[in-house]
C-alpha cells in the first residue's frame, strides 16, 4: 500500500493484513510522559484518553490488569527498573490497577495466558530490534489477534506495532553496518511508522551520520514516517488513526508539520467522487482537509477548471473522461490505493452515484460505508418497504409495475385513485406521475413499456417533511435537522412552480424518534441521511392519526441543492465540518449556535415578477444569507434563481415567500 501528503510522491507502507480488533484501542507514543516528568502527561488530552479507554476495556466495574512487555527480555536489571518506573508513573497519574506484570524471558512460556488475562498491554521502550525478536519468539502478533483491551506503545514498542517496522540505526556501529536490517516484520496493528522523541533525536548522530538528514530522510524516499515530541500521541480505534499534538511527516526526503500542539488530525485516505458537483460539496472536502485527511478527488473536469478552494482542499486529483465509466473510475481508485495506501472512505454524498460508490467499496474492501450487497435497500423503493416494516414504520401501500396492468388496477381499486407511479430506482421527482383513474392508468401503461421499472403507491395527503441527520458508527445522531416542504417537489416540477420551503429551528420529538428508528431499521452507520415523511393531514386507516408521520423515502445522502447551506444558516453551524468530524473522529466537534428559521424562495426564467431583484434586496437584505443563480442541472426542482433568508419568527416566512414569488398576472 502507499500513502503520501499533498506535496510528496510515492510512499510505501505495510500492505500486510492487520489484526487490530474493532474494540481494541491502540496508543502510539514516544513516551507517555513529558521528558523529565514522572507521570503521564495531560497535554493534548493524553491522560484523559487513556483513562477513558481503560474504563471501556473494563466496563468501569473493575481495576485493569496491566501487562508490560519488555524491550530487553534478558536484562533483568533494566527490566526491573522499567517495571518499577512504569508502576510508579501509573500510580502518580491517578490510575489504580489490579495487577502489574512484566513479560520477559523469565515468564515467556506463559505469554498466551498473560495476554489473555490482561486489560492493558504496554509495549515498553528500548532497543527496537531486540524487542522485535522477543515479540516474534513469544508469538505476540497472533496473541493480540482480537485482543479487546488497550495496547500502548512506548518508543520502540510503538515502532514495533507497525506491520512493517522502520528500525533506524540507533546504537554505535549500526549505521556503518551494511548488514543492519532497517525493515522488520512487526505486530501488524497499524501501518504507521514512527520516529519517536523528536526533541531528543532531531540532531542526533549515529556513527558520524545525522539521524534525520543522512539516514531517515534518504530512507523516506517512497515512504512516510511520523515524528513528534513526547507529549504527542496517536490513538487508533475502529479504523481511525487520530494524531494529537505537534507532529511532522517525513516523506521523500523532506519534513513538514502536519499537526500543532493542542490540535488533532486524522491519518486517513478519503476518495471523494465528483467533489465539484453539486457546487457546495467542495465544503465536505475542505472539512476533511482541516481534519488532516488525504482528500483524493475523482471527477470528469480538468483540474484547472475546479474552483480554487476545492483544488486547495484536495491532496490529489484524478480526471476521468466519464464518471459513468466504472472501469475508468475503478482505475482511478486503484491508482490512489497504489500511491497513497489503504483507502479508508469512498464517498460522493450524491444519490446518483450511490450504486457506484457501493461497488467501489466492495471491490476495494472499504468497510466504512454501504457495499454492493446492501445498496438496493437504499436505492430501490420496493426494497425500502421491507426495512420500514422491520422498524414498524408505517408507509403507503405499494405494488410493483412488474406485476402487470391488471394487478395495478386491482391495487388502485383497493386504495382508491389517485395513485402515484414512480421509478423503483430514481431520485427526486423525475419520472413521477399522478394517475387519476383507470383510463389514465391504461394510457400510462401504453406509454411506458418499461413499466416493470416502476412502482405504484397509494396517494397520501399531508405535509412533506424531512428528517436530516448525521449518524456516527454507533448509529447515534451527532446532528439533526427538520425541513418542511409545503408544496411537494412533484407538483413544483410538473407545474413549473416556484420552489418555497424552510428549515425549522428544532426537530419535533416525534419526528426525531421515527427518524432514528428508521436509521436503526436500515442499519445505517457513519452517514449523512435525508429521510422523507408525510405528516398526515387527517386520520388514515392502517397508517395513523392526523399529525402522525408516515415513511415516504429514505435517501442515504445529504439533502440536495442548498439545504445543507440552509442548515448552517438555521443552526449557526457548519454541517460540512460536522460530517468531516464524523468521518475523522466519529463525533461532532463543531458546536451549534443561535437558532433560526431558514427559508428558500426561488424564481424561474421566463416569468415576470411583481418585485424586482433590487426590491427583494431592499426589503429583505438584512435577512438574506445567500442569493445566486441555480445550476441548470438543479433548476427543475429548485428554480433558476434562489433567495435564502433566515428569520427569528415562524410568522415571517409566508410574507417572504409571497413577496419573492409574486408573479405579474
Amino acid at each position: 500500500m502507499w500513502l503520501v501528503f499533498k506535496d510528496t510522491k510515492r510512499i510505501r507502507i505495510s500492505g500486510e493484513k492487520r489484526y487490530l480488533c474493532d474494540t481494541m484501542t491502540l496508543f502510539l507514543t514516544g513516551s507517555p510522559t513529558r521528558f523529565g516528568e514522572d507521570r503521564f502527561t495531560s497535554d493534548n488530552g493524553f491522560l484523559a484518553a487513556v483513562k477513558a479507554a481503560l474504563r471501556e476495556a473494563t466496563g468501569g466495574t473493575r481495576l485493569p490488569r496491566v501487562l508490560l512487555v519488555s524491550a530487553a527480555p534478558d536484562d533483568r536489571g533494566f527490566t526491573e527498573s522499567v517495571r518499577e518506573g512504569m508502576g510508579a508513573c501509573i500510580r502518580k497519574s491517578g490510575i489504580r490497577v489490579a495487577s502489574l506484570i512484566m513479560l520477559d524471558r523469565r515468564n515467556a512460556a506463559q505469554a498466551a495466558t498473560l495476554v489473555r488475562q490482561a486489560d492493558w498491554i504496554v509495549l515498553c521502550g528500548g532497543h527496537t530490534p531486540t524487542q522485535n525478536r522477543f515479540l516474534h519468539e513469544i508469538g505476540l502478533r497472533e496473541l493480540l489477534r482480537d485482543f479487546p483491551g488497550v495496547v500502548m506503545g512506548c518508543s520502540a514498542g510503538s515502532m514495533n506495532c507497525a506491520g512493517r517496522v522502520y528500525s533506524h540505526p540507533e546504537l554505535p556501529g549500526e549505521a556503518a553496518d551494511p548488514g543492519y536490517r532497517r525493515w522488520l516484520d512487526g505486530l501488524g496493528l497499524t501501518d504507521i511508522n514512527l520516529i519517536p522523541h523528536l526533541e531528543q533525536v532531531r540532531h542526533a548522530t549515529v556513527d558520524g551520520r545525522r539521524l534525520f538528514e543522512d539516514i531517515a530522510f534518504p530512507d523516506s524516499r517512497g515512504r512516510r514516517f511520523i515524528t513528534f515530541p513526547d507529549g504527542g500521541f496517536i490513538r487508533v480505534r475502529g479504523g481511525r488513526a487520530e494524531l494529537r499534538g505537534e507532529a511532522y511527516a517525513i516523506a521523500d526526503g523532506a519534513m513538514r508539520r502536519i499537526c500543532s500542539e493542542n490540535q488533532s488530525c486524522t491519518l486517513m485516505n478519503l476518495v471523494f467522487i465528483s467533489p465539484h458537483f453539486p457546487q457546495t460539496y467542495r465544503h465536505f472536502c475542505a472539512g476533511a482537509k482541516r481534519n488532516g485527511l488525504n482528500v483524493l478527488g475523482i471527477a470528469d473536469t480538468d483540474y484547472d477548471r475546479l474552483p480554487w478552494d476545492l483544488r486547495d482542499s484536495l491532496t490529489d486529483y484524478y480526471k476521468v473522461n466519464s464518471l459513468e465509466d466504472y472501469g475508468e473510475v475503478y482505475r482511478a481508485v486503484a491508482w490512489f490505493a497504489h500511491k497513497y495506501g489503504k483507502i479508508d472512505w469512498i464517498e460522493s454524498n450524491n444519490e446518483y452515484w450511490l450504486e457506484q460508490d457501493a461497488r467501489l467499496r466492495t471491490d476495494f474492501n472499504v468497510t466504512s460505508g454501504i457495499g454492493s450487497d446492501r445498496v438496493s435497500a437504499i436505492r430501490n423503493k420496493s426494497e425500502m418497504k421491507k426495512y420500514y416494516a422491520l422498524g414498524g414504520i408505517p408507509t403507503a401501500r405499494q405494488i410493483k409495475g412488474a406485476e402487470g396492468r391488471a394487478a395495478v388496477k386491482a391495487f388502485a381499486a383497493q386504495t382508491g385513485y389517485p395513485i402515484i407511479a414512480k421509478p423503483d430506482s430514481g431520485m427526486g421527482a423525475s419520472g413521477t406521475f399522478k394517475i387519476a383513474d383507470d383510463a389514465a392508468l391504461d394510457a400510462w401503461f401504453d406509454a411506458h413499456p418499461n413499466h416493470a421499472c416502476f412502482v405504484f403507491e397509494e396517494f397520501i395527503t399531508g405535509l412533506l417533511v424531512s428528517y436530516d441527520a448525521i449518524f456516527n458508527a454507533e448509529m447515534e445522531p451527532v446532528f439533526e435537522n427538520n425541513t418542511v416542504f409545503p408544496t411537494p417537489i412533484m407538483d413544483i416540477v410538473h407545474g413549473n412552480l416556484d420552489t418555497c420551503y424552510w428549515t425549522n429551528k428544532t426537530v419535533p420529538a416525534a419526528l426525531a424518534a421515527i427518524g432514528r428508528r428508521t436509521v436503526e431499521a436500515f442499519g445505517i452507520r457513519s452517514r449523512f441521511v435525508h429521510l422523507e415523511f408525510f405528516q398526515l393531514d387527517r386520520d388514515r386507516a392502517g397508517l395513523g392519526s392526523k399529525g402522525d408521520y408516515v415513511g415516504l423515502e429514505v435517501n442515504m445522502r445529504p439533502p440536495g441543492g442548498y439545504t445543507p447551506d440552509m442548515m448552517n444558516f438555521a443552526h449557526s453551524t457548519d454541517v460540512f465540518q460536522i460530517w468531516a468530524d464524523m468521518v475523522a473522529f466519529d463525533e461532532r466537534r463543531k458546536p451549534l449556535g443561535e437558532q433560526y428559521y431558514c427559508a428558500y424562495a426561488s424564481r424561474r426564467d421566463g416569468q415576470a415578477y411583481v418585485h424586482g431583484h433590487d426590491e427583494v434586496l431592499a426589503r429583505y437584505g438584512a435577512d438574506i444569507c445567500m442569493c445566486e443563480r441555480v445550476p441548470d442541472a438543479l433548476a427543475d426542482d429548485l428554480g433558476n434563481f434562489a433567495y435564502i433568508a433566515r428569520f427569528r419568527n415562524r410568522k415571517d416566512i409566508e410574507p417572504y415567500f409571497r413577496f419573492v414569488t409574486a408573479r405579474v398576472r
